[in-house]
C-alpha cells in the first residue's frame, strides 16, 4: 500500500521560500505521475505542479511557473516543491498526490486523476 506524507510547511513572511517534502512509501512504478495540489479556504483544490517518474518531466501551473520548483529523489522516495518569493496569495492548505495509472500525457494538473493523497499540510505567507 502507497502512502504519501508530506512535511516542511509553515508560516512565512512574503518574499520568503519553503521547501515542501512529501515521502512516498510503498512501491510506485515508472508510469506514475507525481503532483502537488492546494485549497485555499472557500476555493476548488488546484494543481500546482507535476513530475512525471518516467523521465523526470516536470509541469507547472501558469500561476507558480518561475516561482515554485518540482523535483523527486528517487533514492528518498521523496518529493519536493521548492516554493520562493511567496505572496499571500499562496497561502493554502498544500497536498501531495500520486496518479498510478496516467491516461494522459503530461500529468495533467486535474484532481480527478489523481487516486492517492497526502493528508495535506498548511503555508501561511503573511503581508
Amino acid at each position: 500500500q502507497v502512502t504519501l506524507v508530506e512535511s516542511g510547511g509553515g508560516s512565512v513572511p512574503a518574499g520568503g521560500s519553503l521547501r515542501l517534502s512529501c515521502v512516498v512509501s510503498g512501491y510506485i512504478d515508472s508510469d506514475t505521475c507525481l503532483g502537488w495540489f492546494r485549497q485555499a479556504p472557500g476555493k476548488e483544490r488546484e494543481g500546482v505542479a507535476s513530475i512525471y517518474t518516467k523521465d523526470g518531466t516536470t509541469y507547472y501551473a501558469d500561476s507558480v511557473k518561475g516561482q515554485f520548483t518540482i523535483s523527486r529523489d528517487k533514492a528518498k522516495n521523496t518529493m519536493y516543491l521548492q516554493m520562493d518569493s511567496l505572496k499571500s496569495e499562496d497561502t493554502a492548505m498544500y497536498y501531495c498526490a500520486a496518479d498510478q495509472s496516467p491516461q494522459w500525457v503530461g500529468c495533467p494538473l486535474t484532481k480527478y486523476e489523481y487516486n492517492l493523497w497526502g493528508q495535506g499540510i498548511q503555508v501561511t505567507v503573511s503581508s
